[in-house]
């Protein structure tokens, strides 16, 4: 959230420049009228580019210009090129030059051309800042990386995203500042910026694939924007004002989202998050929206989200069960009064999940978990049922108490994960003192990749660890004389029975 003092703050804070005013500004000039412009008021004029000193000239030695040549317009691109180089070295500032085959990026993406360019250029810019961060000695997050974005570029942006259905963020459209990401330019018009060339005698380049209708952005700026500044010609300035309500509320909304998430977490494992759905279910539907797509985009972060998946997952949620797979390799689950929402790293290493008693869980490399429980014969000492049993088994399986364990009663389950950083136990042997699951693994000399596939089961899946699977059982959970169930839990390897 901004609050009021930031939002319309005038000038700097007291140390505000300390870092800032050495940090590197990389411009991002593609040799348009916009990008030129900004390069010239960068070199010439003042601006606001969110490092706490206002509106003010920036150092020439902080400035250098990023020019990308996507490859895609053969010798127009090449003559970009040389104009951007040329422009940067009459103003004396450093121009870096990228290529890329941006048709195909594409190809191996999802096919849009113009979000391949996109991800390049911004990849390229933040590259380029934090090899300048390092040589100047500053921190990364004090560089900036500034774009010619304006508020023609906003209202088409809004539509654009209205157009393809959008929630509060794409209707916010650009934002002025995204971290390191700034773009001054937003108060400005096109056309207000080709007029400031003109009258300082700079030229600019034209690219021919803006007028072409078939991409999105230019059908907007030819056929949807002359229509709406026809019924309203200030409709530049009211749009740019109604994104900096929408982001303000926005960014307020993604904050009560980000707390809700964590007091509504219980478990997180490599792409596996789990939520408490019986709280998430009466969070108001706003936040409830947000809390899922964040734990979508912490299970797949390169996903492409749609209303559609989160709607279905509130489905699921408001059911308190069922499950379902969303089309972007994501697997969503309800149950035991928990949101499992699961990517598909979590499903090539060890899988979290429940298991029931009795019943079976397939682990990787063809292994099996059993778990069942017995009664211990009449007249027998469980303590020394289980000592044998461990021993013939070699600690692949183990008998421990099932009333301690929680799993005396019908329908009864176990949770079962990889270790996770936090565990702790106390194992047998040690006479109840605690210890870090880590230290236990680094005790064993268990390699650090090999971890993950060991089975941790625990009593639910914020409850204690019961056994550490073919290693050590919990000291709590022991078989004593007054064991009246047992508790059986055995590793086998499916391959070896066939």
């Amino acid at each position: 959230m901004t609050s009021v003092a930031r939002r319309y703050a005038q000038g700097a804070a007291p140390g505000a420049q300390d870092a800032s005013g050495r940090a590197p500004v990389v411009l991002m000039v593609s040799g348009g009228a916009d990008s030129t412009a900004l390069l010239v008021l960068a070199a010439t004029s003042a601006l606001d580019i969110g490092d706490g000193r206002g509106c003010a000239r920036i150092a020439r030695e902080r400035l250098h210009v990023l020019h990308v040549n996507h490859g895609l317009r053969g010798i127009d691109a090449e003559e970009d090129e040389e104009f951007v180089c040329e422009l940067s070295a009459r103003f004396g500032i450093p121009c870096t030059v990228r290529h890329a085959d941006v048709a195909a990026l594409a190809k191996k993406g999802d096919g849009n051309v113009e979000n391949a360019g996109r991800e390049f250029r911004y990849a390229a810019a933040a590259e380029l800042a934090n090899s300048l961060c390092a040589e100047y000695g500053v921190p990364r997050s004090a560089a900036r990386i500034v774009t010619a974005h304006t508020a023609d570029d906003r209202a088409e942006t809004f539509f654009m995203n209205a157009i393809r259905g959008c929630g509060p963020s794409g209707l916010s459209s650009i934002p002025r500042q995204r971290n390191r990401i700034v773009r001054p330019l937003l108060d400005h018009t096109h056309e207000e910026l080709c007029s400031l060339l003109r009258m300082r005698g700079i030229v600019w380049r034209e690219d021919s694939t803006n007028a072409d209708t078939q991409y999105l952005r230019s059908y907007v700026r030819h056929e949807v924007m002359p229509v709406v500044k026809a019924r309203n010609p200030k409709v530049l300035s009211s749009l740019s004002q109604t994104c900096d309500i929408l982001s303000d509320e926005d960014s307020y909304l993604t904050q009560v989202a980000s707390r809700t998430f964590h007091e509504l977490e219980r478990r997180r494992a490599d792409a596996m998050v789990a939520l408490d759905a019986e709280r998430l279910s009466a969070v108001d539907v706003a936040i409830a929206r947000r809390v899922v797509r964040m734990a979508f985009l912490l299970v797949a972060p390169d996903a492409r989200l749609e209303s559609r998946h989160v709607a279905r997952t509130l489905e699921l949620v408001a059911a308190g069960q069922g499950s379902a797979t969303i089309p972007l390799d994501v697997d969503v689950r309800v149950e035991h009064g928990l949101l499992f929402v699961r990517g598909r790293a979590a499903r090539e290493r060890l899988t979290s999940s429940w298991l029931a008693v009795p019943g079976t869980l397939g682990l990787t490399e063809g292994r099996m978990l059993e778990a069942r429980v017995v009664p211990v014969p009449r007249g027998s000492d469980a303590a020394a049922i289980a000592r044998t049993y461990g021993k013939e088994w070699a600690g692949a399986g183990v008998l421990l108490d099932a009333e301690a364990a929680g799993v005396a009663a019908v329908d009864a389950r176990l949770w079962v994960e990889p270790p996770q950083a936090g565990d702790v136990m106390c194992p047998l042997g040690m006479h109840g003192q605690s210890k870090k699951l880590s230290d236990v693994l680094c005790d064993a000399k268990v390699p650090v990749s090999e971890r993950g596939q060991i089975p941790v089961v625990h009593a639910g899946p914020t409850g204690p660890v019961i056994w550490v699977g073919g290693m050590r059982p919990d000291e709590r959970f022991r078989c004593t004389p007054a064991t009246k169930l047992l508790l059986e839990l055995r590793i086998s390897d499916t391959r070896s029975k066939l």
